[in-house]
């Protein structure tokens, strides 16, 4: 994907179809549609952001933040949570049972967290679940023993020496290992085990045409942190094998891409 691809699919976006409506038609300056773009987002839309069935917002610390200051001397950040996913979370219920449900949400609103620039604790957690802390602690090790890593405020590590549950399912696929039974051994669902293979997959293939991590996370809509994720986790699992696995995937890709655009055509 070359820089005009990218111009392109950047150009493809509400706020710059905003900003051609106040060119073309009421005949403003680039700058000053830019302008009155950030002061209407300002009025109209901060904090405002639609929220899907689900969904809630919280106050988390920010990832960065040091430790021993009091918490209301510690940075925060506002962050979406996806307390209930529908379809997904109901699969899981059904096939793996209440307390496997409440793991999977454990891993899901970590993971949204620091994707969001927070850090959760396990008192944020039990808040939300409407569980006690002392569940939460007892999820954790459960979770901890399958060899989950747990981005929370008290652990927070750079990526290498520990994986999220959407690494350890991709490797899982990388091994060998279908949908079906990622999905078994994991308690989790199987289309949300297909989105994060297919998430990969693209970020390999951005990252195989020359983009950076900041790039390949801006065009997917993801953040660094799991683009980094998943790059490890593919050098982790470089086998023949495993690469004859990713090249299949992405030639698939590219024919639904090819396909696309014989329809647009």
């Amino acid at each position: 994907m070359n820089e005009n691809e990218i111009a392109r699919l950047q150009a493809k976006t509400v706020e710059q179809r905003f900003m051609n409506v106040l060119q073309d038609e009421f005949h403003q300056a680039p700058r000053v549609a830019e302008a009155i773009l950030h002061e209407a987002q300002h009025c109209l839309l901060e904090n405002e952001e639609m929220l899907r069935p689900g969904q809630m917002r919280v106050i988390l610390a920010d990832r960065r933040a040091g430790h021993g200051r009091k918490l209301k001397q510690t940075a925060t950040v506002e962050a979406v949570w996806t307390v209930d996913a529908g379809a997904e979370d109901d699969e899981v219920l059904l096939q793996h049972g209440r307390e496997a449900l409440r793991r999977l949400r454990i891993q899901r609103l970590l993971t949204e967290a620091v994707e969001q620039g927070g850090a959760a604790s396990q008192e944020d957690l039990a808040r939300v679940l409407s569980v006690s802390v002392r569940t939460i602690k007892r999820d954790w090790a459960a979770l901890e023993k399958q060899g989950v890593y747990l981005p929370s405020r008290g652990n927070l590590r750079g990526i290498g020496r520990g994986q999220t549950h959407k690494a350890l399912i991709v490797g899982r696929w990388l091994a060998g290992e279908t949908y079906d039974q990622v999905a078994r051994q994991t308690h989790h669902s199987v289309s949300s085990v297909q989105r994060y293979v297919q998430a990969f997959v693209r970020v390999m293939q951005l990252q195989e045409r020359g983009l950076g991590w900041a790039e390949i996370a801006l065009l997917l809509q993801v953040s660094q942190p799991l683009v980094a994720e998943y790059l490890a986790i593919y050098q982790q699992h470089n086998t023949p094998f495993a690469r004859q696995r990713l090249a299949e995937q992405l030639q698939r890709l590219g024919q639904r891409v090819v396909g696309k655009k014989k329809r647009v055509a």
